[in-house]
């Protein structure tokens, strides 16, 4: 019973993801939800909400990987597991609903294109299909699972930390299963309540043995997993599912990697360094921008791309310039991934520091519905903080 409930939830808050991605000023599923009390038809109008508290400015076009076309994220996201399957024929991908496409489409087109044995829908049993996923890497196959909600990665934990992060180091390095990549959509997406709408990065990154990675566009998304794909370490690859369809650029149709570990400078900058992954690069971005016009403060924005084992030198030495640190997620701020980069700063590059490093993160609680807007780490609330950052 607890199962097909738990099926029924899924399936309600996926289909109010994929309708809402991208229909700009208003969400179908919150809408829904006024038309259905009968005290508010007539509010529906005054009441609609956002589906989107940033607004995503593309990279430039890149012209070092060859021909580009238009593609969303979740295209990027296709278009890289069809070179890999197009190119390694021991790549199977697998994970619930990914032969019909997946709930966000990524795996859309490919079960057509290379036979049920290489596209394959699994039970609804992330332990087992991380786990099967394991013991495919071992065997000798590219293995690429697909969790169908970050937020649904947890029955799989053990599995990640205790089997697949260990697997090389337990046997001496006789076996190991770095042939598995682990996807998952992650974050935020305006709706999604406390079930589809974690951050769970900063659980797997006090483990060793894996790499996590989270992109901020289609470009460094198909570049990024392409890497993890060819990686010799499991890795886990989280994919913002608020840019499936928001985020749309010029992506190379060839297969190319992005090196992981590395943080990209996005933005130099000399009185503020700012530190983000995924979604919340471009509300930083923003940021940077209203503190350039309103405060005449120039930030360095810097997007760190890889959370484990992440990039140390580029951000110590921005902030050895600047002086000033602010770092932002959407995951609670206690034991959020941003306390690491902050410990690590202040140790490194605490005679440099002109004022104590900011986080600015979601709150001590469960992911709220309703009250989204007041818990997400908006441009407000980090701008607040720039603002004090040079004010100390």
């Amino acid at each position: 019973m607890a199962a097909a409930a738990r099926f029924l939830l899924r399936g309600a808050g996926s289909k109010a993801s994929i309708a809402n991605v991208n229909i700009g000023d208003q969400s179908l599923f919150g809408i829904t939800l006024l038309r259905l009390s009968p005290n508010c038809s007539s509010q529906t109008k005054t009441q609609r909400r956002n589906a989107a508290h940033f607004t995503y400015h593309p990279d430039p076009v890149p012209t070092e990987y060859g021909p580009t076309t238009k593609m969303n994220l979740f295209q990027s996201v296709t278009s890289a597991l069809d070179n890999t399957l197009a190119s390694d024929p021991t790549a199977v991908i697998f994970g619930e609903d990914v032969a019909f496409g997946g709930v966000f489409r990524c795996t859309v087109g490919l079960r057509d294109k290379y036979g049920k044995d290489r596209v394959f829908n699994t039970p609804l049993c992330e332990q087992g299909i991380v786990g099967f996923g394991i013991g495919a890497a071992v065997a000798g196959a590219t293995a690429i699972a697909e969790i169908q909600f970050a937020d649904y990665i947890y029955p799989a934990f053990d599995q990640i930390v205790n089997e697949a992060a260990k697997y090389r180091y337990r046997s001496g390095n006789l076996f190991d299963c770095g042939n598995l990549t682990i996807r998952a959509p992650w974050g935020c997406v305006g709706h999604g309540s406390l079930y589809h709408s974690q951050s769970p990065e900063a659980f797997f990154a006090h483990c060793p043995g894996i790499k996590v990675v989270i992109p901020r566009g289609p470009v460094q998304c198909k570049g990024l997993l392409l890497s993890c794909i060819a990686d010799q370490n499991p890795c886990i690859f989280f994919e913002p599912k608020i840019l499936y369809r928001a985020a749309v650029e010029q992506v190379p149709t060839e297969a190319y990697t992005i090196p992981l570990s590395q943080a990209e400078v996005i933005q130099e900058g000399s009185d503020v360094t700012l530190v983000a992954w995924g979604t919340q690069i471009h509300v930083l971005r923003e940021v940077a921008n209203m503190a350039q016009e309103k405060l005449g403060v120039s930030c360095e924005l810097i997007d760190l791309q890889t959370i484990l084992p992440w990039d140390t030198e580029t951000v110590c030495k921005s902030v050895a310039k600047t002086g000033r640190l602010l770092i932002s997620h959407e995951a609670p701020i206690t034991g959020g991934f941003a306390a690491e980069i902050s410990s690590t700063v202040q140790e490194a590059c605490f005679l440099n520091l002109e004022a104590p490093i900011a986080r600015v993160c979601g709150y001590d609680t469960p992911f709220p519905h309703i009250f989204e807007p007041f818990y997400i780490p908006d441009k407000w609330k980090c701008f607040d903080a720039v603002k004090k950052l040079i004010s100390y």
